[in-house]
């Protein structure tokens, strides 16, 4: 799956070093053509169909956006590390040409990103039968005090339920737009949206008092150029798991 998303969009790297257990996330938005989701669809399946027959071992899921503009999807492939992509990977050439004949033509636009996981932050074991991801992104103007303030928050929620809630994410570089950082919730179904829990500060000030809860809300704030988030709904018939 790896290859996919570079024939998609081809981009250099440098390589860096891993050595704190976190993982590499590639990540290629695609805006559809309006019109063309069906064929697009076809085209993602099409190309699922080739890698298998050609005994491709890469697992990669494909979430459709639910919010926002246009018609956005969002293919998704974890790495250990940079080297992986050094390797040869003859399934993703067998397919090369469905990319290109069946895929690309429904294709308007694609932003292809690259982040790595952050451990320290994020919940240690990935959620079983996740089928939404709710997804906050983050343009920082400080980072050292973001960063302070989301490893205060997760201990906190950690300490007051057994666990952190989602998965930290921090970009490997990136346009002038890209975000610095995400993190992404999971969710079983959109019923499981309707459960009410209480907010990450809620859960801090209980602990921490209010006076110390709007101090670190005023650094945090203060600490981000932007912020915004979508709703994303795994399409299990287009990935490989």
């Amino acid at each position: 799956m790896k290859k996919l998303l570079f024939l998609i969009l081809l981009i250099p790297f440098l390589a860096q070093s891993q050595n704190d257990g976190s993982k590499l996330l590639n990540m290629s938005e695609i805006t559809v053509k309006p019109g063309h989701e069906s064929e697009f669809i076809e085209g993602v399946k099409l190309w699922k169909k080739c890698y298998s027959e050609n005994k491709g071992t890469d697992k990669f899921n494909v979430w459709r956006r639910v919010q926002g503009e246009g018609i956005v999807y969002v293919l998704t492939g974890m790495m250990d590390n940079w080297a992986e992509m050094d390797k040869e990977d003859a399934p993703g050439k067998a397919c090369r040409k469905t990319v290109t004949d069946f895929i690309m033509p429904h294709v308007e636009n694609v932003n292809y990103n690259i982040s790595r996981t952050m451990p320290e932050v994020s919940s240690a074991t990935p959620a079983e039968g996740t089928k939404l991801v709710w997804v906050g992104f983050f343009r920082v103007e400080n980072s050292t005090v973001f960063n302070d303030a989301i490893k205060e928050t997760s201990a906190t929620i950690k300490e007051a339920e057994g666990s952190i809630r989602g998965t930290w994410y921090t970009f490997m570089g990136g346009g002038p737009d890209s975000p610095d950082y995400m993190v992404s919730i999971p969710y079983k179904n959109f019923g499981d949206l309707d459960v009410t829990r209480d907010g990450v500060w809620k859960i801090y000030e209980d602990k921490h008092g209010k006076v110390k809860t709007d101090e670190l809300r005023a650094k945090f704030r203060a600490s981000l150029k932007n912020s915004w988030a979508y709703l994303y709904s795994l399409k299990a018939e287009l990935s490989i798991q």
